[in-house]
């Protein structure tokens, strides 16, 4: 069966949420225009399954209408379910819509789940903006570990200096997978004192963290 703006619409406006589901997967055939135009239904869809599929198609579909994309974004942080709160967050980033860091960072405050925590942390470094930096080292001191990861990552991407110090002090933390992440944080930076931890830690106990590290210099 050919797929058409019409015949997605048709499944949208289905009482099954598998329909709906469907549409949103077959959105992706569509022209991005006339996708991003049926989207924006799915995205306020009675179904959470249905939200968060459309949620997280906003990262490729919203560079056609950033600013509509930012309003529905800012909307979907506001969802009741973590899950769309976190796609919600990760296409924020990918469509690097900085004017929504205020809502990113309010809701890293006010969420108890780590999903969303994380998800937010993670977007930071895409998003790219230079505000997130306090924020970032707020979240080195998260009790979760993925969160302390996610947080070393963007650090990195974000490229601030002042991240070096930061970094430097997780290069000797006992776990190898942290340590790799900070290797890699740290090729993100062209200074010498960037340079001189990743010296050292090419003689990283773990052949993963010593090899990544070589590659950065």
């Amino acid at each position: 069966m050919t797929i058409t703006p019409e015949s997605v619409k048709a499944l949208l406006e289905s009482g099954d949420f598998g329909d709906r589901l469907r549409a949103v997967n077959q959105m992706r055939q569509l022209d991005p225009a006339i996708a991003f135009d049926l989207i924006q239904i799915a995205a306020t869809d009675a179904s959470v399954r249905v939200r968060y599929a459309a949620v997280s198609q906003l990262a490729s579909l919203g560079s056609q209408n950033p600013d509509l994309a930012l309003d529905l974004l800012r909307a979907s942080l506001r969802d009741p379910e973590s899950d769309v709160q976190a796609a919600a967050a990760d296409s924020i980033g990918a469509l690097k819509l900085t004017a929504a860091y205020e809502d990113l960072k309010a809701l890293y405050h006010k969420s108890t789940e780590w999903l969303v925590q994380f998800s937010i942390i993670a977007a930071l470094g895409e998003l790219g903006d230079p505000s997130s930096f306090d924020l970032l080292q707020e979240a080195l001191g998260s009790t979760n570990e993925l969160v302390r990861t996610a947080a070393i990552g963007s650090l990195g991407e974000l490229g601030d200096p002042r991240a070096i110090p930061l970094l430097t002090a997780y290069a000797t933390h006992p776990d190898w997978q942290i340590r790799h992440r900070v290797v890699q944080a740290l090729g993100h930076f062209q200074t010498p004192e960037a340079r001189t931890v990743l010296e050292s830690m090419v003689n990283d106990d773990n052949s993963a963290v010593a090899q990544e590290a070589k590659l950065y210099l």
